[in-house]
């Protein structure tokens, strides 16, 4: 079962992480939308935060780990919030069990195939070696030469934790991930279409969704709107908490 975080009482509302995130990088977000008659449920992706490990990995899977978790919590009429490969999960979720899902939310990403691109992130992921027990310090400094970005390196540290006294470890399951990369690009399968209201939401200065993928969007998701956060990137929410709340809670209201 996925590890969750549930806060508020009301309409259900699940909300699942991108790539190497955690429910955790939401928290602030879910406290607010659960302040606004929802019960908010901040899932853990398998491989990630603190749910199970597993050697098998795909949009097919996360998909049925949230059916079996829906089930589990009776949840029904949900709504969902993903972002980027969380959002990903949402699509095939919808589409395959659109009579669970009342409104759906995408950030950052498009139903379309997205080519590898995180081998810098990888790559300075596995120059870590835990065996030689680096501090929270040393980490973040064999991170650096391959995340230059502050922002994108404080994301990933989050992920650090004591394993055991003096050794730290990141949650993910960073072996599956070499292994499976190509799986968070994968595209929705042709004909997966889902009726109701969805909204995109991108960030201005991110290229993840273009205008030439609304057409594709629109095959997919017919009652569709887009909303664009100027100014912002491809962590559109943790860069414009403010606006991306406001934007988002119109649209569940």
């Amino acid at each position: 079962m996925l590890h969750s975080r549930i806060e508020g009482q009301g309409k259900p509302l699940v909300i699942l992480h991108g790539f190497l995130g955690m429910s955790d990088n939401w928290k602030t977000l879910g406290s607010q939308f659960s302040t606004e008659g929802f019960q908010v449920h901040m899932l853990d992706l398998r491989n990630h935060g603190k749910s199970f490990h597993s050697d098998d990995f795909s949009y097919e899977l996360m998909s049925n780990d949230l059916l079996e978790y829906c089930n589990n919590h009776k949840l029904y009429k949900i709504s969902i919030i993903g972002h980027s490969m969380g959002g990903k999960v949402a699509m095939f979720f919808a589409t395959k069990h659109p009579e669970m899902v009342e409104k759906l939310i995408v950030a950052d990403i498009g139903p379309k195939f997205y080519a590898p691109h995180h081998q810098e992130i990888l790559a300075g992921l596995n120059a870590v070696d835990f065996s030689k027990k680096p501090s929270r310090v040393e980490v973040e400094e064999i991170l650096y030469p391959y995340i230059t970005d502050f922002g994108t390196r404080q994301f990933l540290m989050k992920n650090l934790y004591w394993k055991e006294p003096l050794q730290l470890d990141f949650r993910f399951n960073l072996s599956v991930f070499n292994k499976e990369i190509q799986e968070i690009g994968t595209a929705l399968p042709e004909g997966n279409t889902f009726n109701n209201p969805t909204m995109f939401i991108r960030g201005g200065n991110s290229n993840y969704i273009l205008d030439s993928d609304l057409i594709k969007i629109k095959q997919h998701f017919p009652n569709y709107i887009l909303t664009t956060i100027s100014n912002v990137g491809h962590w559109l929410h943790a860069e414009n908490p403010k606006l991306f709340f406001e934007e988002t809670i119109n649209f569940l209201k």
